[in-house]
């Protein structure tokens, strides 16, 4: 019988003995928005995705860092092994396998060949512009087919609190929002809070790009450009870009050449800047979480 005084209570060489009075970690399914801490480095922030075993947070500055999924987290200050969910992956995190460049979609996704027509979802994803649509449509197009979303444009965003009550939004029928220049203090922030803070709140993701335009989500070095020019308020940015690079920018026909020419240059993900690539995949999550889309 140990006595109370016996500090080794037991066996000390018994099982278990060295998790003695530590705390277990507790399996957690991992889900966008969750607050997590990184242990070993201290760092905090949102989880934004997971794929490939990796989990990716965001801190409230916009870093990001990527971790290894499992044990080494904590929530709330009690240690969590993260776990990716076990059910049938949808939106942009489904078709996450497979190898080889040629059995990979644009945005990196598993390319599952051609698949029958299918009924488009009642949810939706709206983005500001024409160029935005075609980006989208061009590095994305295959992901949002095999869910059955449908992009659309709305040619600029100052009526959104209107065109959200006018689609009504509800679980099952949920919308996405793609906004440029979404930055703290802009008019786009404003407009964004106000319908994050709407009566639709809740089905509704209104997310964004730091990029004046969409342009920008573009690599310089994909176009074969330095950079990106700055371009002084009060110019319009799509022509005033054009005069800084020496391209042609005499009307509205040689702008839709111009992004012609830069669209032509995209050939998948790797072409485009991250913060564009998080916030559509968060997007194309967000509308398609009520519907699960089989395996390919």
């Amino acid at each position: 019988m140990t006595s109370p005084t016996d500090r080794y209570g037991g066996d000390v060489l018994a099982r278990g003995w060295q998790r003695a009075g530590k705390p277990t970690s507790v399996e957690t399914v991992v889900e966008v928005g969750m607050v997590v801490e990184d242990v070993t480095t201290g760092f905090c922030g949102a989880v934004t995705r997971w794929e490939n075993g990796l989990v990716v947070l965001e801190d409230r500055r916009g870093k990001q860092r990527s971790f290894p999924l499992g044990a080494g987290f904590w929530i709330d200050g009690k240690p969590v092994a993260l776990q990716a969910p076990v059910r049938r992956r949808t939106g942009a995190a489904a078709m996450r396998s497979g190898t080889g460049a040629s059995a990979r979609t644009a945005s990196g996704s598993r390319n599952t060949g051609p698949e029958k027509a299918k009924v488009a979802l009642p949810s939706r994803v709206y983005v500001e512009g024409r160029h935005d649509a075609e980006l989208v449509e061009k590095v994305w197009g295959d992901d949002l087919r095999h869910v059955g979303v449908v992009v659309e444009y709305l040619g600029g965003i100052d009526d959104l609190t209107g065109i959200v009550a006018d689609f009504a939004p509800e679980q099952g029928r949920r919308l996405g929002v793609l906004v440029d220049h979404l930055v703290a203090g802009s008019k786009e922030s404003r407009i964004a809070e106000q319908v994050r803070s709407g009566p639709h709140g809740e089905y509704v993701m209104v997310t964004g790009h730091p990029f004046i335009d969409i342009w920008q989500a573009v690599k310089p070095t994909s176009v074969g450009i330095p950079g990106w020019p700055d371009v002084p308020r009060g110019t319009d940015w799509k022509s005033g870009t054009c005069a800084r690079l020496g391209w042609p920018h005499a009307d509205q026909a040689d702008i839709a050449r111009v992004w012609q020419h830069i669209l032509s240059k995209v050939s998948g993900w790797g072409d485009l800047e991250r913060p564009l690539l998080t916030e559509v995949e968060r997007l194309i999550d967000f509308v398609t979480m009520d519907h699960e889309v089989g395996e390919p």
